[in-house]
């Protein structure tokens, strides 16, 4: 939690000089900071927050960093200093953020900091050297280019930062986290910045009459992923019907798709795996019984752990057969026949699915000491059916209080991210 006090604490500091540095010198250029801090609001408004994916504002996210990087208004060299931008953008982005606090979101402090630190990034790295005229003779793609540059740079800082706090709210690893904001900025990140370096040198030309011919694209890119996203969590939603049939048969007992499920993402991220990693896990742990809706006789309790190798094996082939009819990824399909296979043969994602569910089944009305029994017996099986990898993984993830397990931040880009989204790309 050091590091995200230190985040939250820089945001706090840089946002009470800038605020107190514009308000001793006053407002420059009101024109253009009432259109950009608009353009913000409208962006901030605008952010939604899928149950089982990012928060995303890239229109607020490409109106910041547009402001920060705006040198001239329809030819006219700009006024406004570092500080004027983080307030204009500050007071913009807490406009915006009113009603998604009153929803009671709480990734909302990571997103404001984020927002300050990133924007105060840009505009130091700008805005000094561009009033003292050191771009003066910078012009053409020499300019269009220092402005992606500077872009690129501030999305990288803030792909660090998302990772950081990501990784301070969750305990996942840092690493695959900022792996997966690093793959994350070539999708709606690099619209990001395109958008803003074009705003910028638009309004720098024909003034701000460029803002809301130029959003308009950006408008309809955030309307595409939203509804992408439904279509995934629709698509999940499907998924996880599909697992309820064991359920519903009979086969297997009442939420133990979904609890191996939850546990295999949480062993997935703390052995590093990320994004269509973690979906594929997902989906396989959730229909990994389903082989056991072609057997003739059921399996007592749906237990396949303690079933001969053999029977483990056919099951697992036709829960595979059955997948693979229902159209789902052919990955998932690979998956679920795998994880009766031995564990050096098999694929990370089966051995976890597979230590998981035995764990699963062995603490089953098991009693207080049911899991520490459970773990043990996991140990004992390494030589050749669970990884040793995934039974530790398993026992660090069990080690972390119930509440801290199930802690959701942000994303991220997948389905097998948890709810409430967190503050990931603007």
């Amino acid at each position: 939690m050091t590091v995200l006090r230190l985040v939250h604490g820089a945001a706090a500091l840089v946002s009470a000089a800038s605020l107190a540095v514009t308000l001793w010198t006053g407002l420059a250029d009101r024109g253009d900071a009432l259109a950009f801090g608009v353009l913000i609001a409208v962006g901030e408004l605008t952010r939604w927050s899928d149950t089982r994916a990012r928060q995303a504002a890239p229109l607020g996210a490409a109106g910041s960093l547009s402001y920060a990087l705006l040198g001239a208004d329809a030819g006219r060299p700009s006024q406004h200093d570092a500080a004027q931008v983080v307030t204009v953008v500050l007071v913009a982005a807490l406009i915006g953020a009113v009603p998604h606090i009153w929803a009671g979101r709480t990734a909302t402090a990571d997103h404001l900091a984020r927002r300050v630190l990133t924007v105060g990034f840009a505009a130091v790295c700008f805005q000094p050297l561009y009033n003292r005229g050191v771009f003066d003779s910078w012009s053409g793609p020499a300019y269009a280019l220092l402005l992606l540059t500077l872009l690129a740079l501030t999305s990288l800082c803030g792909a660090v930062l998302a990772a950081a706090l990501a990784h301070c709210r969750t305990g996942w690893p840092f690493g695959p986290l900022l792996r997966e904001e690093l793959r994350g900025l070539l999708g709606i990140g690099s619209a990001v910045v395109a958008t803003g370096a074009v705003i910028a040198l638009a309004v720098a030309v024909v003034g701000l009459w460029a803002l809301p011919v130029f959003c308009l694209p950006m408008l309809l890119v955030q309307l595409s992923v939203r509804r992408y996203a439904a279509v995934r969590a629709t698509y999940r939603q499907t998924i996880a019907s599909l697992a309820r049939a064991t359920e519903i048969a009979g086969c297997t007992p009442a939420g133990h798709a979904r609890r191996v499920a939850a546990l295999s993402l949480a062993v997935g991220r703390d052995l590093g795996l990320t994004g269509p990693e973690l979906t594929v896990l997902e989906y396989a742990a959730l229909m990994h019984d389903i082989g056991q809706l072609s057997l003739v006789d059921p399996v007592p309790a749906g237990a396949t752990a303690a079933l001969p190798a053999a029977e483990q094996r056919r099951i697992a082939l036709l829960g595979g057969a059955v997948v693979r009819q229902t159209g789902v990824d052919a990955a998932v399909a690979v998956v679920v026949e795998r994880q009766a296979d031995p564990y050096p043969e098999q694929p990370l994602a089966a051995r976890i699915v597979r230590a998981v569910n035995a764990y699963e089944e062995k603490t089953r009305e098991a009693g207080p000491e049911g899991p520490l029994r459970a773990l043990e017996e996991l140990r004992l099986g390494t030589a050749g059916d669970y990884a040793p990898e995934v039974v530790e993984s398993l026992a660090r993830v069990l080690a972390q209080p119930q509440g801290a397990r199930e802690r959701v931040p942000v994303r991220r880009t997948g389905l097998s991210d948890p709810e409430p989204g967190w503050v990931t790309h603007g």
